[in-house]
């Protein structure tokens, strides 16, 4: 079983950045694919990002290609998620989810989830 806790969020001006963490217990994070979603207030909760569990392979939402990187550092059981030019359709809660098949976007595919951190971006 894996827990997972995210921090790094915030509210930040349109334009801005923020760096997400979300840390994960247990021995074996590596072997876990990582993915973040997020979810706005009235909205489905959506996929934003996902890595592989060796970080060779990653994955994006159309909206955040070019703006958002995901990684990993598995001797630290962590997963990270920088995020630059932040938008206000950007605001939502940011989950940090882990399954077991990498390259998949739906909620479904993940087993554990964080408890999320709010972004908030203003403009």
């Amino acid at each position: 079983q894996v827990q997972l806790v995210e921090s790094g969020g915030g509210l930040v001006q349109a334009g801005g950045s923020l760096r997400l963490s979300c840390a994960a217990s247990g021995r074996t994070f590596s072997s876990y694919a990582m993915a973040w979603f997020h979810q706005a207030p009235g909205k489905e909760r959506d996929f934003v990002a996902g890595i592989a569990w060796d970080g060779r392979g990653t994955y994006y939402a159309d909206s955040v290609k070019g703006r958002f990187t995901i990684s990993r550092d598995n001797a630290k059981n962590t997963v990270y998620l920088q995020m630059n030019s932040l938008k206000p359709g950007d605001t939502a809660v940011y989950y940090c989810a882990a399954g077991f098949v990498g390259g998949r976007t739906s909620m479904g595919d993940y087993r554990y989830w964080g408890q999320g951190t709010q972004v908030t971006v203003s403009s």
